[in-house]
């Protein structure tokens, strides 16, 4: 969770979610952090952002089987989707979500029975850390 942190907080204009894959040995294969206003993507988010780049670091093309997504922020349905797809094997993520997340605040697409692929789960780690980056980064804009 520190690697996400520390993505989280590299430069940007965008919301500070930072997310990182492992690899199976636990060697990180990505980092990113959120930058749909730089990208103009509105699916640049930092957990596909490292899904992305994690899949041309594999030998499987896109498939991250044994592979841990940790990301700073609960993820939203598009990212929770993506990483049920990708076969990410565990998630490990700092805030919770109650708006938008979907891997139990709002919705649990993670583990919905009739999707072939379910990670393990680990929420709330660091959870104060994640949290207050968003804080710092919303009370400014206010």
């Amino acid at each position: 969770m520190e690697a996400a942190l520390e993505a989280a907080r590299a430069p940007g204009t965008d919301v500070p979610i930072g997310a990182v894959v492992f690899g199976p040995d636990g060697t990180p294969l990505a980092a990113a952090r959120n930058a749909r206003i730089e990208l103009g993507d509105p699916t640049a988010h930092a957990e596909i952002l490292a899904m992305r780049a994690a899949a041309r670091v594999v030998d499987d093309g896109w498939r991250l089987e044994g592979c841990t997504l940790a990301v700073t922020l609960e993820p939203c349905t598009m990212c929770a989707g993506a990483l049920v797809l990708a076969r990410i094997s565990r998630l490990v993520f700092g805030a919770w979500e109650p708006k938008t997340g979907a891997v139990g605040s709002l919705w649990d697409v993670v583990r919905d029975r009739r999707l072939n692929h379910r990670p393990e789960v680990h929420g709330g780690v660091l959870e104060p850390q994640c949290a207050a980056v968003l804080e710092t980064y919303f009370a400014k804009c206010r």
